[in-house]
């Protein structure tokens, strides 16, 4: 430590005796700055106020001992890290572990020996400067993974829905589509989380996940001709058939991406599940694969209600949407047969959450008439 940085450290002294406040003021004055108070209450007014470098601090004191001082002191986080020494005529081994225990760096008994009071306080000193320059550092590469976490976390945010965009500007729905679909799944997960269930699966963690992922469930349908996408009316068998393969599509596009990074994304994997299992149904009936109620992914599910319920409400370039209370009554009647009963009864105890989120990301007539445009033109206006 040079002489330079001993001049600017501050050390506190705390003592009801005049005399002994006058000793040792008289001992570190040269080499520190001084701080003095002449009871518990002033010092700690101090300490949080000025922040000292160091404290040296008398046990034996009136109203407010010693004891109490440090403890105050260590309960503060303003406070806590500034090094106390007790500086006392407590000269038995208990008073010296009581205030080690109190958080005390060291334990220093009258009548001092000047020589070995100033090594000790600077020794504190030297120890203290290392200790703040840790936290220091701690700190700032905390700060820095938190800084890079949430690049990290903007950068999923940003590719997901850009990558469901894309898929947006090939189909007849809208941008809103995928905000709507992301908060009724959010919506259903958040009330079904305590469900028994569903809580060994929907934890905050898993809801956070599936709210990024749930854009991509449709990522599939970039693969979907034009003319079979865009149709307004009923698919041919063989065109439903097609139709169909979004589904793995969907899934496979998202295991190119995974495969490119070279490493596997949970955000990812939950959006592979939504993207291929979102078309099952509860009683097997369902594609791609035709599996029924568990072997179904929990995210599939979820997203199978919110889809059904935002395409049913939604308007499209070749339809109106239909009256929330004639859509609700669909998904009831599919209650055990298209989707699982218990995801299906919160949707109902939800319903008019669902119909607020609707609301709040409704299509404009300038979003439909532009959305009309865009698939005239992919048709050649065969609409």
């Amino acid at each position: 430590m040079t002489e330079e940085l001993i001049a600017r450290k501050t050390i506190l002294l705390v003592d009801d005796a005049p005399d002994n406040l006058v000793l040792m003021n008289d001992l570190l004055k040269d080499q520190y700055k001084i701080k003095i108070a002449n009871h518990g209450e002033k010092a700690l007014r101090i300490a949080q106020s000025s922040a000292p470098d160091l404290i040296l601090l008398d046990i034996m004191m009136p109203e407010m001992d010693g004891y109490e001082v440090c403890r105050r002191l260590k309960a503060d986080a303003a406070t806590r890290h500034i090094p106390v020494i007790f500086l006392t005529a407590k000269a038995d081994a208990e008073a010296e572990e009581m205030g080690l225990l109190l958080g005390a760096v060291d334990y220093i008994t009258k009548p001092i020996s000047p020589a070995v009071c100033l090594a000790r306080v600077r020794n504190h000193l030297l120890l203290k400067d290392s200790a703040d320059f840790l936290r220091d550092k701690n700190e700032f590469l905390e700060n820095e993974v938190f800084s890079r976490t949430q690049e990290v976390m903007a950068i999923q945010d940003v590719t997901i829905l850009a990558m469901a965009s894309m898929a947006e500007t090939r189909d007849s729905e809208t941008g809103n589509h995928i905000r709507r679909t992301q908060y009724y799944v959010k919506a259903l997960a958040e009330k079904l989380k305590t469900h028994p269930r569903f809580a060994a699966t929907l934890s905050d963690t898993y809801i956070n996940l599936l709210f990024k992922s749930a854009p991509l469930h449709d990522i599939g349908k970039v693969g979907i001709p034009d003319r079979i996408l865009l149709k307004p009316g009923k698919f041919e068998p063989h065109e439903f058939e097609i139709m169909k393969t979004h589904t793995t599509l969907g899934r496979d596009a998202i295991a190119h991406a995974e495969k490119q990074l070279g490493m596997t994304m949970p955000f990812l994997s939950l959006a592979k599940e939504i993207a291929y299992g979102h078309q099952e149904k509860w009683d097997g009936s369902g594609y791609p694969q035709g599996v029924s109620g568990e072997a179904i992914p929990v995210s599939a599910r979820l997203m199978a209600v919110a889809d059904v319920y935002d395409a049913l409400i939604s308007r499209r370039v070749y339809k109106d949407g239909m009256p929330h209370e004639k859509a609700v009554q669909i998904l009831i009647d599919g209650r055990g047969s298209h989707f699982d009963p218990d995801i299906l009864d919160a949707f109902i105890e939800l319903q008019d959450e669902f119909r607020a989120i609707a609301a709040r990301f409704h299509d404009s007539d300038a979003t439909m008439a532009e959305k009309k445009e865009q698939v005239e033109r992919m048709t050649g206006g065969a609409q």
